[in-house]
């Protein structure tokens, strides 16, 4: 289901974006240009903006739609559950953490570590 909504999502997004490349802009862009056709400019407009509304509101719709559902699937499921090795107990009792050493890098010598010279 999420699949569908998601392809019917990406398609809208193209539609959405051609449709408003073709209207017409301030400046005449790459909008209908001359000629009388079957529309004329007011009307290929008027139909353009309405078309562009439908697509927006569709558009709109299945955005809601896809965040629905993921909310659904996450329900009652975390992040941590998904690594696999999730805490378990207390960790006051420092049996879940390493012990501190094993967070330092080994040292090489008695000398203290100095940051890399910027030579």
């Amino acid at each position: 289901m999420e699949n569908v909504v998601l392809v019917v999502h990406l398609i809208l997004a193209l539609c959405l974006i051609g449709v408003v490349l073709l209207q017409r802009s301030e400046g005449g862009g790459m909008g209908l240009g001359g000629g009388g056709g079957v529309m004329t400019g007011r009307q290929a407009a008027t139909a353009l903006g309405k078309l562009t509304w439908a697509f927006a509101i569709a558009f709109l719709a299945t955005s809601i739609t896809l965040t629905i559902l993921a909310a659904q699937n996450s329900a009652g499921s975390s992040v941590l559950d998904r690594v696999g090795g999730g805490v378990s107990g207390d960790a006051a009792d420092g049996a879940v953490l390493p012990p501190a050493s094993d967070l330092l890098p080994p040292a090489t010598g008695d000398a203290p570590l100095l940051p890399p010279r910027a030579d």
